[in-house]
């Protein structure tokens, strides 16, 4: 079976219920400053990786962290990763800048995330 490659994972979010103790500790293991800081989000750079703090798992309701791939087509991927056999848990939806966002779920009931850059 053949579709189309992924970028591999560059995002992971991490359901976190005390954002401030996250952000010291997320800060002190990357040696870095957040990139982006706000009461519902706060975001680093590492090593061309993008690692997210969601406080009370946000509004998709995480209960442990999502590793998004990265995909040039996100509903192409979709509908591969569907007729795989993966269920949809998120359709894709935007959230910000035209960035996209989608999760199914493996048989195992795994997250997986998918992320479409404009």
């Amino acid at each position: 079976m053949t579709g189309s490659p992924t970028q591999g994972i560059m995002t992971v979010l991490h359901p976190v219920s005390d954002l401030a103790a996250a952000k010291a500790v997320y800060s002190a293991l990357l040696g870095a400053e957040p990139t982006a800081d706000s009461p519902y989000y706060v975001g680093f750079e590492a090593a061309g990786q993008h690692i997210g703090l969601v406080p009370g798992g946000g509004p998709q309701g995480m209960t442990s962290p999502v590793a998004y791939w990265h995909v040039a087509d996100i509903e192409a991927k979709l509908a591969e990763v569907t007729a795989a056999g993966a269920t949809l848990k998120e359709a894709a939806h935007d959230v910000g800048g035209g960035r996209l966002v989608a999760t199914v779920t493996d048989a195992d009931g795994n997250v997986l995330g998918l992320l479409q850059d404009s």
